[in-house]
């Protein structure tokens, strides 16, 4: 297991440090002890904490009910709550590139 998630009796706790107003949302690998999350949605009125929730659900592939931001709601450091124990967070890393893409990144 990794430091940026834990099990606990609810589901799955996930540290996140999420950058809000990127060009695109996805995953950008890990920032310290937490997941790095690139969400295009600004910081204005909860718009990124909702695109967060719906970034996190949909990679899951739980529904966005069983997603909540429990601590940082105004902060870019965060606690995502996953209420799924059967969701796997390792999920939501990016994947690795392929060897011949790491070869040829131009192509």
């Amino acid at each position: 297991m990794s430091d940026w998630y834990r099990k606990t009796a609810e589901g799955w706790l996930i540290a996140v440090h999420l950058q809000p107003g990127a060009k695109r949302s996805g995953a950008a690998g890990l920032h310290g002890g937490a997941l790095k999350l690139r969400i295009a949605a600004p910081p204005v009125e909860g718009k990124a904490n909702d695109a967060l929730i719906a970034f996190v659900a949909g990679a899951l592939g739980v529904p966005r009910r069983a997603v909540s931001v429990v601590k940082g709601a105004s902060s870019r450091e965060k606690l995502v709550l996953v209420a799924d124990a059967s969701a796997d967070p390792a999920r939501l890393l990016p994947a690795e590139p392929s060897a011949a893409a790491k070869r040829n990144p131009g192509n």
